[in-house]
């Protein structure tokens, strides 16, 4: 046996003995309830991570990140929305306020795009991506 095969029969081994742990935050959801504990998990351990895009957990953050973004894409699609519109039901649909958005803005600034007398600049429209977990497109009229 190569070191390396016996290195990679030893991490299926350590994975296989804590996957019970594991395998809510890695496993796909089948419905609402897991979904929102799905997002309440990556939450927290986005609190954890912070912005370090070095951390050791930012691959556990990316696979997280993407079965919530595969349940949105298959249960939560906009039909040809306007990006404020977007903006609204995504806020909306994880209970956020004007305040939890303080990345691309005050709260004045967030209230005059929510109310159509500002539009979101580039900056604004990536941050919104990332917070979301959704395709910049999604904030572009």
């Amino acid at each position: 046996m190569t070191r390396t095969t016996a290195k990679n029969k030893h991490v299926v081994q350590e994975a296989t003995k804590h996957w019970k742990y594991v395998a809510p935050l890695l496993t796909y959801p089948k419905n609402n309830s897991e979904y929102d504990l799905l997002v309440n998990h990556l939450d927290q351990l986005l609190d954890v991570v912070g912005d370090n895009e070095k951390h050791p957990y930012i691959g556990l953050v990316d696979a997280i990140s993407n079965l919530i973004t595969s349940y949105d894409e298959k249960h939560f699609q906009l039909p040809n929305a306007k990006a404020v519109d977007a903006l609204k039901y995504l806020m909306q649909l994880r209970q956020l306020k004007q305040s939890d958005l303080h990345e691309i803005g005050s709260q004045g600034v967030v209230s005059e795009i929510l109310n159509g007398k500002r539009k979101l600049n580039l900056r604004q429209i990536t941050i919104l991506a990332k917070i979301f977990n959704v395709n910049p497109g999604t904030f572009i009229d």
